[in-house]
């Protein structure tokens, strides 16, 4: 099956819609793809065939989309409460280092009585159990919520870092994107880049705190990739500070580089009877390896990320932004 890569846009009506991929150019397809997916789950036909029943005669030149502001997240929700944002951490092979120096010494500056690190035996759970055979059960990988569609952000539009907040960096992995049919069963739409932006001087204080790190704003696309995931995914991040970059690495993933196996973690979300409830789309978060936390560097408000991978034909890009915390007295009725 030919490589199929989606985005969405505004067309020229203000409505949101699927578009296919195909080099500099975009062509236009006549509905979102929630609708799509939707249609594809409940009728039992391939996301392919919808696409290609469904692709216009009108196209829109990419770089005519990100200069209009017209990329939209390439999975929306029309009630974005029911599009759930989630995701698992310590799943890549290179990722236990930086999370484990994160946690590695209570805050308190007590000596630690333990050798190894929960983030250690979390790491070495899956390395031993993560990638069972078929008709197995893994191991458990972390979990972790994130939060709603209202947290979203699209492709080119700016990543909030709330007043209270001590940190705001980006976290570059893959994403997998899902929906749930009228009958209740998951159907996988694809793969997407991700930035599962997070406050890491707030997780490192004490990792009890990770979950409210990961309460923030988030970013995927600009496309999805639909079909299977290589076993091996390339990137490359880079954080660009008054048009210089400040900071840049490679990233690896895909499941040459992972100790869970893609199935395993969607086992361990989806196993959940409230993750199945029809309507439901998913982006499930698959972890990170590779941070700039872990080399020191902070970001400020105006400072840019670039994800880059090879399964998509542009960058994810967002920059950083601060934002006072609106918030009254909690009145009784």
């Amino acid at each position: 099956m030919d490589k199929l890569n989606l985005i969405q846009v505004t067309n020229d009506h203000g409505q949101a819609i699927a578009a296919r991929v195909n080099g500099d150019m975009l062509h236009l397809l006549d509905k979102p793809l929630y609708d799509l997916a939707l249609a594809a789950a409940n009728h039992g036909h391939s996301l392919h065939e919808l696409v290609e029943k469904h692709t216009t005669d009108i196209a829109l030149s990419y770089a005519r989309a990100i200069g209009e502001q017209r990329i939209l997240s390439p999975i929306t929700h029309p009630d974005p409460s029911h599009l759930l944002l989630t995701g698992t951490g310590l799943t890549h092979l290179g990722s236990a280092a930086p999370r484990h120096n994160m946690h590695e010494a209570p805050s308190s500056g007590e000596a630690q009585q333990e050798s190894a690190t929960d983030t250690q035996r979390m790491f070495e759970l899956g390395v031993q159990g993560g990638k069972p055979q078929d008709g197995e059960t893994g191991v458990q990988p972390e979990w972790f919520y994130k939060g709603t569609g209202y947290i979203l952000k699209a492709p080119h539009s700016p990543l909030a870092m709330p007043d209270f907040a001590l940190d705001g960096g980006e976290e570059a992995e893959l994403a997998g994107v899902y929906i749930v049919n009228d009958s209740g069963k998951v159907f996988r739409i694809g793969y997407t880049l991700g930035n599962e932006f997070s406050d890491h001087i707030t997780e490192k204080q004490n990792y009890l705190y990770l979950a409210h790190s990961k309460l923030r704003d988030c970013s995927i696309g600009p496309e999805i990739l639909i079909g299977e995931l290589p076993e091996e995914v390339t990137g490359h991040i880079s954080i660009r500070r008054s048009q210089n970059t400040i900071w840049s690495k490679d990233f690896l993933s895909g499941e040459r580089h992972m100790c869970h196996s893609l199935s395993n973690l969607e086992y361990h979300h989806f196993k959940y009877a409230p993750f199945r409830i029809p309507g439901q789309v998913h982006v499930h978060f698959f972890g990170a390896a590779t941070l700039s936390f872990a080399d020191a560097i902070q970001l400020q408000a105006g400072d840019e990320i670039h994800i880059s991978s090879n399964i998509t034909s542009h960058p994810l890009v967002n920059s950083l932004e601060t934002a006072s915390t609106k918030f009254s007295t909690i009145l009784p009725l």
